[in-house]
Formats: C-alpha cells, structure tokens, sequence
C-alpha cells in the first residue's frame, strides 16, 4: 500500500523527492498511530486523534499543516482505489501557518557579498558564479543544482529554469553574473570536467554536478565576510532578490513569474518586507513620525 501511494505521488501527482519523502514520512507516522490496525481504522476521529498528539508533542504549525495535507492526499487515495468506504479526509481542518517576514540583505550587504573574492582558483570562479546567478535570478537552491550549460542563453542573458512541478520558465539576469559565468566556464569548468561529468553548469571538486549542501556552505562562508549581514541561506539570497526588485519597482506580477510561484499570495511577503523598511525610514526620518 505503501509503495503504490509513493509511485501515486512520483508520477501521478509529479511531487518532488523531496516532498515524497517527506510524506512517506508522515505516512509511517499516521500508520504507527493506527497501530497496526489496517486502514479500515482510518475515520476522522483517528486522523485528529494523531494530529492531537502531533501538536502535543511539540512539532510546529507548519509541520503540521504538511501531515494534515498528507493525511488528505492518503485517505483519498485509498477511497479512489476502494481501500475506504468514504474519505475522512474531506472533514479534516487544518490551521494555516504563520508566515513570517523573511530575513534579508540590504542593497549594501548584497554588494559587499558580491564583491569578489578569492585568487581566481577554479573553486573561487565557481563560487562567484553561484552567487551572482542566485542573487541575479532569484533561483532556488534546487534549480542551481539542476543547471546545464545548454540552459544558460549567453546572447539573451537568460537561464531556463525547471521549477516546482516540472514548470520551466527564462530569468534574465545581468552582466556581472554573465561575466562570472563565462570566467568559471572557461577557466574554471574546463579543468574540472571528467569523464562522465554530462553538461552540468557547475561542478564539485571531483567533478560531478554539485550538490546543494555544497552550495549552502559557500553562501553561508560568504555572508560571514560582509559586516552586519545576517546568516542566510540561499533562499535567503531568492528572497533579497525579490525584496530589491521591489524597491526598485518591479511590479509584482513580474517579481512572481521570475521567482515561479504559483499564486500571487506567495510573492506578497516580500511586499510586507519591503513596507516594513519604509517604516523604519519613516519613523527615522520624519519629524512627526
């Protein structure tokens, strides 16, 4: 049961690795809870039972919103293939959760962080190109990593990205980032490439496609150089971006088809920090603030 509703997840719903594993492991969660009694168990008292048990124990709400649209992606499937006479899930609320101001740069640190460093070693050109490619774009981690050459356009300064549900969508991006690209592709890359390295645009020291653990700890390294600048990561970086598109003032229609959200509602964050700011100028700078 459990492997048919993870193929269920993987080619039918097309859902991330990452998302599938995560629901697997909300799955083995819910399944302990019934106690090895069977899915015939599984009504609507048993479902808040679990999650009763989840907050009790402490888990966020964001936690536990992820198992409550778990619990409703297994009761329906298992209704669809008559493993349940009727779908519990339908009943199940589920308590959004909070949605915190994301930590960010300012123009300034963005710029101190781009600043390049190193002595033009292979590792140095490689890492420059990173940076200015997430902060140029506004890609996530997962994107950076799934990058092959014949995805970055030179002539246009545009990238093809493959996002969230297999979308694929082009981001602009500017000079220097270009300029960063073509100086780790042409004396960076090249010493790197081995046999079976494939058409990864950025590489790790052995020479296969990097990884995004790689990528966090040069984003991490490089924020702790620049004074004053909080410790992100690289969707710290996405969110930067987003927020200094803003302020410089792209509208947020554009901001939302270069970050490849789904809904409008997710872009408007950067919007709260952005305002955010102009308050703190406000209350700096105006004399009856």
């Amino acid at each position: 049961m459990i492997a048919e509703f993870e193929r269920h997840l993987r080619y039918e719903r097309d859902l991330s690795p990452h998302t599938v594993r995560a629901y697997l492991t909300d799955l083995g969660s819910l399944l302990a809870h019934l106690d090895d009694g069977g899915v015939d168990g599984l009504d609507i008292s048993t479902l808040r039972a679990w999650l009763g048990e989840q907050h009790a124990a402490g888990l966020s709400r964001a936690t536990l919103a992820r198992r409550t649209a778990c619990a409703r992606s297994f009761t329906a499937y298992c209704y669809r293939r008559g493993w349940l006479a009727n779908d519990p899930g339908l009943l199940l609320g589920s308590a959004k959760s909070p949605r915190s101001l994301p930590a960010v740069l300012d123009q300034e640190q963005a710029r101190a962080a781009l600043e390049t460093r190193g002595e033009g070693e292979p590792v140095d050109l490689r890492d420059q190109a990173m940076l200015e490619l997430l902060y140029a774009t506004g890609i996530r981690v997962s994107e950076l990593c799934q990058l092959d050459v014949d995805d970055v356009d030179r002539g246009r300064r545009v990238v093809r990205v493959l996002g969230k549900g297999r979308k694929e969508r082009a981001v602009p991006f500017g000079v220097p980032a270009l300029h960063a690209l073509d100086r780790w592709c042409v004396y960076g890359r090249a010493l790197w490439i081995k046999e079976g390295t494939g058409a990864a645009l950025f590489l790790g020291v052995r020479g296969g496609r990097i990884d995004q653990g790689t990528v966090r700890r040069v984003v991490h390294a490089r924020l702790r150089q620049v004074e004053g600048a909080p410790d992100l990561s690289p969707h710290g970086l996405r969110h930067s971006a987003a927020t200094h598109l803003l302020e410089g003032g792209a509208d947020l229609r554009s901001v939302q088809e270069l970050l490849g959200h789904a809904s409008l509602n997710t872009t408007q964050i950067y919007t709260h920090v952005s305002i955010e700011r102009l308050r703190a100028a406000f209350r700096q700078a105006h004399p009856r603030a």
